[in-house]
């Protein structure tokens, strides 16, 4: 029997079970693609797979519901995988371990992936089932949502009858999103040089940071271990030379990253006042987020006297400055909503190669025109260090739909249901309604989402009972005439 197997509504966690022991990070996600193709032939439904593994399932209205509206539901197929250190799991060959905590369902020292396994697992189930009412449905899985959205750029939904969209992308019950920020991912490299020098060898590590998904926690304050290890090194250069031989964060450009670590080369007489440093500037940080982040922690340790490749002075200088001149976070909060992130910047990952320094930002803006002044402004200070950025991934923002069919039947069923006002949002995170109102001229959409909490991070959750409730939700929903 599974982890989840006497959870209910039985069927939605007994597929969200199944999701879970398939690998799907991005770019990967080829076997729960194929899953939901051979779902769909053994229950006779028509399946369109594309070339990037975009899954469109199409069942026919049940009785009584052939004359309304086509609904199409809409989620991804991939995860951000995060992990702990010591976690032995392999995203591309592994399933995920779950557990079950109170009311929570969480993965044991990785991200869980309820975001969006668990709008696979909510349409597999309609999908499957005899005894619900609904009319035709269209059901959209776009692979590579975390790294760009670039399945819901490149499918073909020339199929697709349906204006009514039920995006169930969203992480918080009782939210019904309306409108989103567009995006793009920014990779500023700057060119390195190498040379060979004897010293002693200190490691740095950031760690302990609580991350979180760069669209949703931006405005937490949290601190990202990419800039605090930048700021060490910028600190140890106030009281002594030092060479970088090597530099890493993060993993992903939407998340915030929580742990990153450098090798510098000091000379031997200089190692204590540089762990010293080290040691002030942990005892600084730690003061600084000590509500955001309790956790952060910031130490350095030795290696022994050794003979390696260094960055040159120049390089290394170079490199330093931009990770700290670079924007990071909050560039503005909206002038017309209250409480709303308008444009913000996340230094998701920092790698260095024999190469080059790579910087790599996921870039937001519910306006089109900031979100290019931003993105000019990272090319014009990496261009002046001698560096040169790449753009990737650019979707569209989703603007808010005055007249919305859909959103007036789903605020009217939410408040028959629950006898209260669901909250009506535009968020700073990107969701696919943008692309896909883009594909299809008419489109009325509204994001909703059962409660998950620490999503792109290992303490990711899923509301057991609030999935449930969303599931009798939605089943309203689909009865709606």
């Amino acid at each position: 029997m599974g982890v989840l197997s006497e959870l209910e509504p039985k069927e939605v966690f007994r597929y969200f079970e199944e999701i879970c022991s398939i690998p799907h990070p991005s770019y990967k996600e080829e076997k729960l693609s194929d899953y939901c193709v051979k779902f769909a032939k053994e229950h006779n439904l028509s399946v369109f797979q594309d070339e990037l593994k975009n899954v469109i399932i199409i069942k026919e209205a049940t009785e009584g519901y052939e004359g309304e509206p086509p609904i199409v539901i809409q989620g991804h197929l991939d995860m951000v995988c995060e992990k702990e250190a010591d976690c032995p799991i392999d995203f591309e060959t592994d399933g995920l371990k779950l557990a079950i905590e109170g009311d929570y369902i969480t993965a044991q020292g990785t991200t869980l992936g309820g975001d969006d396994g668990i709008a696979v697992a909510y349409a597999l189930a309609i999908l499957a089932s005899d005894a619900i009412s609904h009319p035709r449905l269209e059901v959209i899985f776009t692979v590579s949502e975390e790294v760009g959205m670039e399945g819901a750029s490149g499918i073909d939904v020339s199929m697709i009858k349906g204006r009514k969209l039920l995006n169930i992308d969203s992480e918080e019950e009782g939210y019904m999103l309306t409108s989103c920020a567009g995006g793009r991912s920014v990779e500023c490299e700057l060119f390195v040089s190498w040379e060979e020098k004897k010293g002693v060898v200190v490691d740095i590590s950031v760690s302990g940071l609580l991350g979180g998904h760069s669209g949703v926690e931006i405005d937490k304050g949290r601190a990202n271990s990419n800039i605090l290890l930048a700021r060490a090194l910028m600190d140890i250069g106030k009281i002594a030379e030092y060479d970088i031989i090597s530099m890493s964060g993060g993993s992903k450009d939407n998340a915030i990253p929580r742990k990153s670590e450098a090798k510098i080369l000091v000379e031997s007489g200089d190692v204590s006042k540089v762990l010293a440093q080290i040691e002030a500037v942990a005892k600084k940080a730690a003061a600084e987020y000590s509500t955001s982040d309790p956790g952060i922690c910031i130490q350095a340790e030795t290696e022994g006297e050794q003979t390696v490749f260094v960055l040159t002075r120049e390089t290394a200088e170079k490199a330093v400055l931009l990770i700290t001149l670079l924007p990071n976070g909050i560039q503005r909060m909206s002038a017309d909503i209250e409480g709303l992130v308008e444009t913000s910047l996340n230094l998701g990952v920092l790698k260095l190669s024999r190469e080059a320094l790579s910087l790599r930002y996921a870039v937001r803006s519910s306006v089109g025109t900031a979100k290019e002044h931003l993105t000019d402004k990272l090319e014009a200070l990496v261009a002046y260090m001698g560096g040169k950025i790449k753009i990737s991934g650019d979707y569209p923002a989703w603007e808010y739909r005055k007249d919305s069919a859909l959103r007036e039947d789903m605020v009217r069923i939410y408040r028959e249901m629950y006898q209260k006002e669901p909250v009506i949002q535009a968020i700073h995170a990107g969701l696919e309604c943008g692309i896909l109102a883009g594909k299809l001229d008419g489109l009325d959409a509204v994001s909703i989402g059962p409660d998950m909490v620490g999503v792109h991070t290992t303490e990711e959750k899923l509301s057991i009972s609030s999935t449930r409730r969303v599931w009798e939700y939605i089943l309203e929903v689909l009865k709606c005439k």
